[in-house]
């Protein structure tokens, strides 16, 4: 419950940002596209070839450097499951690419996938790979895809606060790093820490592109 509230929260910062009304008139999200049609493809090559999981997943007993990769659109926590997966990454990544750009969406939910684990290991927050092989590909309550889709949906979070003085929606957008840093403590919910990372980088993105910004209004004034 915690992790989809998480998610509504996310979204709705997404759509704040980018004005609900404006929907319609977007450009086509590629960026979205993109990696939803690859974790469809993924989901029916799972259909197609039973070695798949095995080939693909990321049990740490197996070699292979792709499978860091790989691993994230493999999906096996039933149908509910990967349809949320599937669902809550087209509607996140969208709404990224309606704001931050194709590429910078596209960089953050690689650095969703890459970061998170790192960073944990550097500052000490986890115990590794996982060996349950539950945590091997996506199930709804591991780690991979749906963890580098709150890492790009944080962003947006960010990125709404920065646009708006409302209180309300103040509350909204510091309730994201705020309930996930509470899932992570008390629940040891690794979305919510991977939503505090998120919001941090989207912060960092916003002050440099903020930044380059200025000089060339300058010019231009």
């Amino acid at each position: 419950m915690t992790t989809a509230a998480l998610m509504v929260m996310t979204v709705n910062c997404g759509l704040g940002v980018v004005g609900r009304d404006t929907l319609r008139t977007r450009p086509l999200p590629w960026a979205a596209i993109a990696p939803t049609a690859i974790a469809v493809g993924g989901v029916l090559l799972q259909l197609v070839w039973s070695g798949a999981m095995d080939a693909l997943d990321a049990d740490p007993a197996k070699s292979g450097w792709w499978r860091e990769f790989t691993s994230v659109f493999m999906q096996n926590g039933g149908l509910f499951g990967g349809l949320w997966n599937l669902l809550t990454l087209a509607a996140v990544a969208a709404l990224a690419q309606w704001y931050w750009g194709g590429p910078l969406t596209l960089s953050f939910f690689l650095a969703g996938i890459l970061l998170p684990g790192r960073v944990d290991a550097l500052l000490g927050l986890g115990d590794g790979p996982s060996t349950d092989p539950r945590n091997f590909a996506d199930s709804s309550g591991a780690t991979y895809f749906l963890r580098a889709t709150y890492f790009l949906g944080a962003t947006l979070a960010l990125a709404f606060l920065t646009r708006t003085r409302l209180p309300k929606e103040i509350a909204l957008a510091t309730g994201v790093p705020a309930l996930g840093l509470a899932m992570w403590l008390a629940q040891d919910n690794g979305h919510g820490l991977v939503a505090v990372y998120g919001f941090i980088l989207g912060g960092a993105a916003w002050a440099v592109r903020s930044r380059a910004a200025r000089p060339a209004r300058g010019r231009t004034a």
